[in-house]
């Protein structure tokens, strides 16, 4: 028995090992311009409808965390299935690997979003910002099993993230342009560094 626990030790190291020297193929390009899209859509419907996003600041987030939950669902599906598509036997061990690499940067947000709500909310205007920042070394995380061009993608979040952080610095304002803008272009930009990468071979397939 012991024998047996062992051999399967060693069968999910050697999964593992593979996983990590594979390109993961799970992001589907069409997906995240799709995640663009909905972040344009919210910022939109919050510049026409939300007069005055500090005094509401419950109201933003919580449209900017519905948008988040949506797109990580869309995402979360599709990578479900190009994996099983794409990767095969390997699919769970990709799957596993690239959500360890971005959770660490999505908990961070989700936490980071409560301590300043509940203990400095004077403070609030500064999370589009640090959100974006967090996401870069998300994707700077994926580097390893992405294509290395994805590393652009990472630097244009880097960039915004400090960005909306110093354009906020003196009215210490929230905006939907602010959050929104830098995501729209974020992830269309990602969608087409995947594209090309993939060859341009079908953009969900």
């Amino acid at each position: 028995m012991r024998d047996l626990d062992k051999a399967l030790a060693d069968i999910f190291t050697i999964r593992s090992q593979i996983a990590a020297g594979t390109a993961f193929r799970g992001y589907g390009p069409a997906t995240v311009v799709a995640t663009g899209g909905l972040a344009l859509i919210t910022a939109i419907g919050q510049f026409l409808w939300l007069d005055d996003p500090s005094s509401y600041p419950l109201t933003f987030f919580t449209g900017w965390a519905a948008t988040a939950l949506v797109s990580t669902a869309m995402i979360g599906v599709e990578m479900q299935a190009r994996s099983r598509r794409h990767h095969s036997g390997l699919a769970d061990a990709m799957i596993n690997q690239a959500v360890e690499q971005f959770l660490p940067a999505a908990v961070a947000g989700v936490v980071l979003a409560a301590i300043l709500w509940k203990f400095a909310p004077e403070t609030l205007w500064m999370l589009p910002g640090l959100w974006q920042l967090l996401v870069s070394l998300g994707v700077f995380a994926s580097v390893r099993s992405l294509p290395r061009t994805v590393g652009i993608a990472g630097a244009w979040y880097f960039a915004t993230g400090f960005t909306t952080l110093l354009l906020g610095c003196d009215s210490h304002t929230l905006s939907p342009w602010t959050m929104g803008l830098p995501f729209v272009i974020g992830q269309c930009l990602m969608a087409a560094i995947l594209h090309f990468a993939s060859g341009g071979i079908d953009a969900e397939g």
